[in-house]
């Protein structure tokens, strides 16, 4: 028996060979191929976003480029079927992915054509770089992917039986423009919805890393729109005779707040987004693609943005981060503890090595007890498990810890994350993943901690976090009542200390020391 290649598989198979051909690789590669299947839309395309691998992401990891020019419909082969045993010939340097796929069709209890889905599964299996990158991204496995594939392929249905059929009418000079029409209006409404929101990033929330990331998503607006064509764009306009332009409602024109505008903003370029990808179809599967990323893209920014916003209101009045273990404390972590909190300390973080989980069960419920009469936030450290079971407000995490993603499954939406991060690209990636603090260091050498020299961030990694991030942070490492000047004159507003307070014969007095140091 011959099988056969869904159109998508052939789709991804032509385009993997062209971005073969754009990276001028000596030949087309596995990782042409990844990439082809991220580009398309397909159910690859469908289950690598799923597991949050984007088509930006592979393109950072390979060395890869994309062809400038969309493809030439009238060349694709997608029209007639193509057997295995033909795209074995055409695409020889993938033969054992497509017998990957092969195999895994072969198991299916219906026949069943090798799809996309097959191509990725294939991609999986195989030995190589991109096998082991994908593997590397937390939560496509093997043995999920292929539970996924068999409910899918077990998944058959009977006709079924209607009294109307069908009249298929051929696609009309009127319909095309009418498309473009729609596609214009939704683009013009994009634009100008991320024009408000980038302002607001600018001139509001001074936030230049989000910033830029929404001059990205015009970008990619831009790039998408080439391939449906902006002359005809233009030549379909009618703004004259468009209905919608007489019709508004009351709250169309009420913005109660600066908030309030920013989120009807993100909500009208999402739905933008949506008609465009839906549209798009009709003229584009290259810009319906681009149009699908940039909506995914979008929901992140939302999420980053409003995360910004509600963790600096909820961390406002946390100058001062009280990292506890019980070794460094001069008189017991309770003394130090209570009198820090009484001096002004609002956050708190149980950060023991040492203790067994019994320990530090109870160790935790008690600091609970004083955090929460002094009104402030306990954090756990690295422990999302002893965070529920102590009713602590959030949990830090460090790079080598578990990530944002895994914690959250651990402690819901309510608690909060903190993340280490010793680099800017680092510090950029926690606001995306989600954290809603993160901690910014080694500042300065630290008893607390082992650094090679080299290692340390320094200053410098302060005034970067300061110029562009706006996800509330914590300068931390060897920070002290000598050097706590240094780190606010570099644009730290929060500080994380540690031995500081904690080998301190009175905690009390050092911490209202510390306090003193910060502005207004």
């Amino acid at each position: 028996m011959q099988h056969l290649l869904t159109a998508g598989a052939q789709r991804a198979l032509k385009q993997a060979e062209r971005i073969a051909q754009s990276s001028a690789a000596p030949e087309l590669d596995a990782c042409h191929l990844l990439a082809a299947l991220a580009f398309e839309e397909s159910r690859a395309a469908e289950l690598l976003l799923a597991h949050q691998i984007e088509l930006a992401m592979i393109l950072e990891q390979f060395p890869i480029q994309l062809p400038e020019e969309p493809a030439n419909s009238d060349s694709d082969s997608t029209n007639e079927p193509l057997e295995l045993s033909q795209a074995l010939y055409h695409f020889p340097a993938l033969r054992e992915i497509l017998n990957q796929a092969l195999e895994q069709v072969s198991r299916s209890d219906v026949p069943t054509e090798i799809g996309s889905e097959h191509l990725l599964w294939g991609l999986l299996t195989t030995a190589g770089s991109h096998s082991e990158w994908l593997r590397s991204q937390g939560t496509l496995t093997t043995a999920a992917f292929e539970q996924n594939l068999i409910l899918q392929q077990r998944q058959s249905a009977e006709p079924i039986n209607v009294d109307f059929a069908f009249r298929v009418v051929p696609t009309t000079a009127s319909d095309q423009t009418n498309t473009f029409r729609t596609i214009d209006a939704a683009a013009n409404r994009l634009r100008e919805g991320l024009r408000v929101i980038e302002d607001y990033l600018r001139f509001t929330l001074d936030d230049a890393h989000l910033m830029q990331l929404l001059k990205n998503t015009r970008h990619q607006l831009a790039e998408a729109l080439r391939f449906i064509g902006q002359d005809s764009l233009i030549a379909s306009r009618d703004t004259l005779h468009d209905v919608g332009t007489s019709i508004s409602t009351t709250s169309e024109f009420e913005r109660q707040s600066m908030e309030h505008l920013l989120q009807a903003n993100l909500k009208r370029v999402q739905e933008a987004t949506r008609t465009l990808e839906e549209f798009g179809k009709l003229i584009s599967v290259e810009a319906a693609a681009l149009f699908k990323q940039m909506r995914y893209a979008l929901y992140t920014l939302e999420k980053s943005i409003l995360s910004c916003l509600h963790n600096q209101r909820r961390l406002e009045d946390c100058r001062l981060y009280l990292l506890v273990s019980e070794s460094l404390c001069h008189h017991g972590s309770g003394p130090a503890v209570r009198e820090a909190l009484a001096a002004g300390v609002g956050i708190v973080q149980i950060r023991e090595k040492e203790m067994t989980d019994r320990q530090l069960l109870e160790h935790g419920r008690h600091v609970r007890e004083w955090t929460r009469a002094a009104g402030a936030i306990l954090i756990m450290n690295d422990r999302p498990d002893l965070a529920v079971a102590i009713d602590a407000d959030g949990v830090h995490v460090g790079q080598d810890e578990l990530p944002v993603r895994e914690v959250r499954q651990i402690i819901g939406p309510q608690r909060m994350i903190g993340v280490s991060t010793h680099n800017i690209e680092q510090a950029r990636q926690a606001v995306l993943d989600g954290a809603d603090y993160i901690g910014v260091g080694p500042t300065f050498p630290t008893t607390t901690k082992s650094f090679a020299e080299h290692e340390y961030a320094g200053l410098n990694f302060i005034k970067q976090v300061a110029a562009e991030i706006t996800l509330p942070w914590f300068a931390i490492g060897g920070i002290n009542a000598d050097n706590l000047c240094q780190a606010v004159q570099a644009g730290a507003q929060r500080v994380a200390v540690s031995s500081t307070i904690c080998s301190a014969p009175e905690p009390g007095q050092i911490t209202s020391e510390l306090l003193s140091q910060f502005p207004g």
